[in-house]
């Protein structure tokens, strides 16, 4: 059995990065990441389901949302594979929460603090990002480079291109990097001399110390990740597209939404009874 949870998974991730009580890893991570820029001593957590601005729009639900305290707003995801449009949704997701800070009457001037997007991705994007662990887009001036806004930022960190040893991490930004990717195959808890926080992920991520309720969640969690693994890398086997699959994936929940059982559903996709279960978790 693996000493520490797998950081990748739903229950995994916002145990670390979600928890009032254990916000001093987010603090500390994002700190690493905007090193040199600023530095942030709190953040308050908000609700992860933002209305829509009609009834017919479904609310978005966010992994993490949360303030700093000098008011920037920053969105946290973790994304485990590629999905049709990705780059276009993590667009989508920071324009709401830009629009969402207005108000009404006349006396508004328009006036927002900044939103930033950290994606986590547990994949190699095919859309449009360069082969390299972070990318960093803001709104500059196609000609001169320079910046012309920092409301609004994108943070790509796709992590199958980080393949560093332990002895090899430069800082600990990088350092974090490492632990999240090898987590669940780590015996100890590396860099524990280099930042407390370590020290702390190690207590926190152990899973023998987890409360009954908390193992019954990661473990429940951590079937739903391996599922859906095994689901979609047995389809892509299959030669099925990844636009493909997620068309099966609206497919599967717009049928559960009608009140049709798994059964049926199963039969009409030509799939098990589990692939439902796992397709209706994503």
């Amino acid at each position: 059995m693996s000493r520490y949870i797998n950081p990748f998974t739903d229950w995994g991730f916002k145990m670390i990065f979600g928890q009032e009580a254990n916000k001093d890893i987010l603090i500390f991570f994002l700190n690493e990441l905007l090193k040199g820029e600023r530095k942030i001593e709190d953040l308050t957590f908000l609700d992860k389901e933002r209305l829509g601005e009609s009834l017919e729009e479904r609310c978005i639900v966010y992994d993490i949302y949360c303030t700093t305290d000098t008011g920037e707003h920053i969105i946290v995801e973790m994304q485990n594979k590629e999905q049709s449009y990705f780059l276009d949704r993590s667009l989508y997701y920071l324009s709401k929460a830009i629009v969402s800070q207005g108000e009404k009457g006349n006396d508004w001037k328009y006036k927002v603090n900044a939103v930033y997007g950290v994606f986590f991705m547990n994949f190699r994007s095919s859309d449009g990002l360069d082969d390299k662990l972070r990318t960093d887009v803001v709104m500059t001036d196609r000609e001169t480079g320079r910046v012309v806004s920092t409301k609004m930022r994108l943070i790509y960190l796709q992590l199958p291109c980080f393949n560093k040893r332990e002895d090899e991490c430069e800082d600990n930004f990088e350092r974090m990097i490492y632990v999240l990717k090898k987590m669940e195959v780590l015996k100890r808890m590396p860099f524990e001399k280099q930042a407390p926080v370590f020290e702390r992920l190690a207590k926190i991520a152990e899973v023998r110390k987890l409360t009954d309720k908390e193992k019954r969640l990661y473990d429940e969690s951590l079937k739903n990740y391996r599922d859906y693994n095994n689901t979609i890398d047995t389809a892509e086997k299959k030669g099925i597209s990844k636009g493909e699959i997620k068309e099966r994936i609206k497919g599967v929940k717009k049928l559960k939404e009608m009140g049709y059982d798994d059964k049926f559903i199963s039969e009409v996709f030509g799939i098990s009874a589990d692939d439902v279960k796992t397709l209706l978790n994503e």
